[in-house]
């Protein structure tokens, strides 16, 4: 087993670097793709918003639909389906709410999953690349029988897996943080007006 083992550790780790630069484009568009729909789902519930309230303080169950259809969105959407309950109540509102941002939350939060993965887990698979480099450079070291310089040069490489997997987790992370924080003030966002919904519901009782 640890000669079979060996045998595949001599491949040496350059091929892990190839993954990482694999993983990084597919992270960066995740990225680009959450970041645009993020920002577009946020200058619709900028302009539904204003709108929104003036219906709401105006009791006009109408008017409340026709912000939601000019400002289409995942803010638009789960506020349609609680404002569908109204005549059942602030309850009622309330439920269909919650039902309706747990579906957009998956929505909004698609693919940054990859994000944190990847952001979690691209240092030790550098870390991996460089133990391969370090055990392919001994093993070198040991049938030529040169000098340490041989191991050195053979350390320098295999230390670059580890350096391109900080370079790959470092922007994920940081990608992640910032997307599942705008998605999540949406949510929150959406969440208040929906609640100002079901107080209005209650008193319509």
């Amino acid at each position: 087993m640890t000669s079979s083992l060996t045998s595949v550790s001599l491949v040496g780790g350059e091929w892990v670097i190839w993954v990482l630069a694999a993983a990084s484009i597919a992270a960066l568009a995740a990225a680009i793709d959450r970041v645009r729909l993020l920002r577009a789902e946020a200058r619709a519930l900028a302009g539904l918003r204003p709108a929104f309230l003036a219906a709401l303080r105006g009791a006009d169950p109408a008017a409340a639909s026709r912000a939601l259809a000019a400002h289409p969105g995942a803010a638009a959407r789960a506020l349609g389906e609680a404002l569908s309950r109204r005549g059942d109540g602030a309850e009622a509102v309330s439920a269909q709410l919650f039902a309706a941002l747990a579906d957009e939350r998956r929505f909004l939060e698609r693919r940054l999953l990859w994000l944190g993965t990847l952001g979690n887990n691209a240092p030790f698979i550098g870390l991996f690349g460089t133990v391969l480099g370090v055990i392919k450079a001994f093993h070198d070291l040991a049938r030529s029988g040169a000098g340490p310089e041989v191991v050195m040069a053979g350390l320098s490489e295999a230390l670059v897996a580890t350096a391109a997997g900080l370079l790959v987790a470092i922007p994920s992370v940081l990608a992640f943080n910032v997307l599942q924080k705008s998605a999540r003030d949406l949510l929150a966002e959406t969440e208040a007006l929906g609640r100002r919904l079901s107080v209005v519901a209650r008193a319509e009782a």
